[in-house]
């Protein structure tokens, strides 16, 4: 869908690909003031869960899950925030956090959280990259 920055492939950034999955792509988040937020994003153009078929849904949340479970692997949180919003970008996507100990506000959804957005140079994206690709390859 040409209207879809999703879909023309503008955003997420396409240096924070962390590798493929059944049915959804995962990057880094290019914000990493939480560490370790990903975003799935589908790999079809979709924009409400009523439109993916059963099985569609149900490798949906296989990737999810497999996300969620090599998060808590790597950063061992407290609790791991998951939110499908879509109001800014209409194409399924779902933003996976781990919030960690020293979380400076764990009661409150990420996007209320008042912070300066922390870009990773190079070598801290390739070594959080390197390792969220090794446990999802695990």
């Amino acid at each position: 869908m040409t209207d879809c920055r999703f879909c023309r492939g503008e955003r997420p950034a396409a240096d924070h690909m962390v590798t493929e999955l059944t049915i959804t792509v995962a990057y880094l988040h290019d914000d990493q003031f939480f560490p370790g937020w990903m975003v799935l994003v589908l790999k079809r153009h979709a924009t409400e869960l009523f439109e993916l078929t059963a099985d569609e849904r149900t490798r949906m949340m296989d990737d999810v899950t497999r996300v969620a479970s090599a998060l808590h692997a790597i950063y061992t949180p407290r609790k791991i925030n998951y939110e499908v919003l879509g109001n800014q970008t209409p194409h399924i996507h779902w933003h996976i956090v781990p919030r960690l100990v020293d979380d400076p506000a764990p009661l409150d959804a990420v996007w209320v959280v008042p912070h300066a957005p922390r870009r990773l140079d190079a070598a801290a994206l390739g070594e959080r990259l390197g390792a969220l690709r090794a446990r999802l390859s695990a």
